[in-house]
Order: structure tokens, then sequence, then C-alpha cells
């Protein structure tokens, strides 16, 4: 076999594989192009429909609500106020829930057993089984 079929096997080599690269291309492109053919008629299908969504305007909102995303565009003054104030507020809150169960009379502890309360307990545990002192 001379020198130069060895180029030519090599140059064939490439052609096809180029040629391969080429096709495999045109095909990906006409599959997408298709997807989004698709994707443009489903679109137009659904998009008469109202959004599921969309919430209907009430008129203005009242002083005490925020508006959701808004804490992006506020100042971080405003933000540090804002959350010191519910800080507190939530603070005072549980200090008003502490105050009406002790009013209640319910213990606003869980271990609230005094000691001797507790030694009495042991001991009456301790002669039912039969223990003595």
């Amino acid at each position: 076999m001379p020198w130069w079929s060895w180029i030519l096997i090599w140059i064939a080599l490439i052609a096809l594989s180029l040629l391969f690269y080429v096709l495999l291309g045109i095909r990906l492109y006409r599959q997408f192009m298709a997807v989004m053919k698709d994707l443009g008629a489903a679109g137009a299908k659904v998009g008469h429909l109202v959004p599921a969504t969309a919430v209907p305007d009430d008129g203005p909102q009242p002083t005490g609500s925020v508006q959701p995303g808004s804490a992006v565009f506020a100042s971080p003054a405003r933000m540090r106020h804002d959350y010191d104030a519910s800080k507190s507020s939530r603070k005072e809150h549980r200090r008003q829930r502490r105050m009406q169960r002790k009013h209640d009379g319910a213990s606003p502890s869980r271990f609230a057993i005094s000691i001797s309360v507790r030694r009495r307990m042991l001991l009456e545990e301790r002669i039912s089984r039969g223990k003595t002192l």
C-alpha cells in the first residue's frame, strides 16, 4: 500500500466524522424547533385562561399589613425597627400567657413540685411496696 493511501484514509475518516456531526446537529435543531412549536401551541391554549395565582385587588391595604416582598426594598433601619417591635410583642404575649397560667393555678414550670411533696410521694411509694424506713 503506497504512502498516500494513508492520507486518503485519514481524509475520508475526518470527512465522515464531520458529516456525522453535521447530520446530528441538523437532527437536534429539528427536534428543538418541534419542541418550541409544541410549547408555543400549548402556551396559546393556556394563555387565555386566568392564572390561578392572580390575586384580585381589594383596594387599599390596612395600615398594619405589609406587602409580600416589600422587605427587599425597605431600609435596614426600618427592618430593624420592625424586627425589634415584633420581638417585644412576642415577648409581651408570652408574658401575658405566663401570667394567665399562673392566675389560673397552673404552674409555669413542669418541675414545680416542691421537695416536701416529692419526699412524701417517695415515702408513700415505699410504704405501698412494703418497705419500711
